[in-house]
C-alpha cells in the first residue's frame, strides 16, 4: 500500500492571526517554557461540554463615584473610579487608561479567549457628565462579565489591577512590569491549558468541525443582527429624546398660546376653562419630557449591554482562525 504522510508546513501569510497568536509555533513544536502549577488553565467537561473550570472563590466588583482628579500641579485633569472587589473590601481608584492596559494585556496574552471590548475612547467632553455616567455604566457591565469568567478573573494581571493600592506607585508599577513579562504568552500560552483525560474525554474531530462551523454562522448573523439592532435603537432614543419631545412641546405651547389669549377676556365665568387650557398645556410640555427620559430607562441599557456583545462578536472570528489552523 501507499505510504502516507502528513507534513505541517509554515503558514506564508506572517500576519495571520494564527502565526501571530502562537498557535502556528506551538503546532510546531517551538513552545519551551516552563509551565508552573499557577499558570495552568485547567479545562474540565461540564454539562454543555468543555469549559474553564470555575473559580473557587467567587467574587463580584463595583464600580462607583467616578470623581474628576488632577496631577502635575493641576494641569493635567483626569477621572478616577472606586472599585470595590467583594474578595479584599478594599477599596482602590483606577482611571480609564489602567483599564485600557489591562486589556491590551489580557488580550495579548489569551488569543482564543474572547476579551470583552471597553467602552470607546472619546478625546473631547470627557468631562461631561452625561459621558461620565455613561462611561460607568460600560465599564460596570464590562466589570461584570470579568469577574464572572472562569479564566480572566483569576489572572495575575486582573488581580494585580482589582488588589493593589492606590497609594503604592512602585508596587503598580512592580506587579505591571511583572505582567508585561510574563512568558506565558504567544506558543507557550497553548502549552498553559491542561486538558481532561479519561474515558469521554475525548472529542470527536467532525463533531468539534461541525460545531464550531455552526457557531461561526451564529455569530455572523448574530453581529449583523445586534448592529441592526443598535442602529434602530439609536435612531429611535435619538427622535424621543428630540423629535418627540419637540412635537408635543409644540402641541403644548399652542395650547399656552390659547390661554393666554382667553386671560385677555376678563370675564369670571371664563377663569376655569382658561386654568383647563393652561393645564392642557403644561401636561404636553411634561409628557414631551417623559420621552426625552424614556431611553434611559429601557434602550440606554439594552444598548450598552449590546455594546458588550458586540466587542465579543468581533473577537470570534480570530478566535475560530486560530481553531481551524
Amino acid at each position: 500500500g501507499a505510504k502516507s504522510s502528513a507534513t505541517v508546513s509554515r503558514n506564508l501569510n506572517r500576519f495571520s492571526t494564527f502565526v501571530k497568536s502562537g498557535g502556528e509555533a506551538f503546532v510546531l513544536g517551538e513552545a519551551s517554557g516552563f509551565v508552573k502549577d499557577g499558570d495552568k488553565l485547567c479545562v474540565v467537561l461540564g454539562p454543555r461540554g468543555p469549559e474553564g473550570q470555575g473559580n473557587p472563590y467567587p467574587f463580584q466588583c463595583s464600580i462607583e463615584d467616578p470623581t474628576k482628579q488632577t496631577k502635575f500641579k493641576g494641569m493635567k485633569s483626569y477621572i478616577a473610579y472606586k472599585l470595590v472587589p467583594s474578595h479584599t473590601g478594599q477599596q482602590v481608584h483606577r482611571r480609564y487608561k489602567h483599564f485600557d492596559w489591562l486589556y491590551g494585556r489580557l488580550a495579548e496574552k489569551f488569543p482564543v479567549i474572547s476579551v470583552p471590548h471597553l467602552p470607546e475612547k472619546q478625546a473631547t467632553g470627557r468631562f461631561e457628565e452625561d459621558f461620565i455616567s455613561k462611561r460607568r455604566k460600560g465599564l460596570a457591565w464590562w466589570m461584570d462579565h470579568m469577574c464572572s469568567h472562569p479564566v480572566l478573573a483569576q489572572c495575575d494581571a486582573f488581580q494585580h489591577f482589582l488588589t493593589c493600592p492606590s497609594t503604592d506607585e512602585k508596587a503598580w508599577k512592580q506587579g505591571k512590569r511583572k505582567a508585561e513579562k510574563d512568558e506565558m504568552v504567544g506558543a507557550n500560552f497553548f502549552l498553559t491549558i491542561s486538558v481532561p483525560t479519561g474515558p469521554g474525554a475525548s472529542l470527536d474531530l467532525q463533531e468539534v468541525e461541525s460545531q464550531v462551523d455552526g457557531f461561526k454562522a451564529f455569530t455572523k448573523k448574530m453581529d449583523e443582527s445586534a448592529l441592526q439592532l443598535n442602529h434602530t435603537a439609536n435612531e429611535f432614543a435619538r427622535k424621543q429624546v428630540t423629535g418627540f419631545k419637540k412635537e408635543y412641546q409644540k402641541v403644548g405651547h399652542s395650547f399656552k398660546c390659547l390661554s393666554q389669549a382667553f386671560e385677555l377676556d376678563q370675564q369670571a365665568f371664563s377663569a376655569g376653562l382658561n386654568q383647563a387650557i393652561a393645564f392642557t398645556a403644561e401636561a404636553y410640555d411634561a409628557i414631551g419630557d417623559l420621552f426625552a427620559d424614556q431611553p434611559r430607562q429601557d434602550l440606554d441599557p439594552v444598548m450598552d449591554l449590546l455594546a458588550l456583545y458586540q466587542g465579543h462578536l468581533a473577537n470570534f472570528p480570530d478566535i475560530i482562525h486560530v481553531q481551524k489552523g
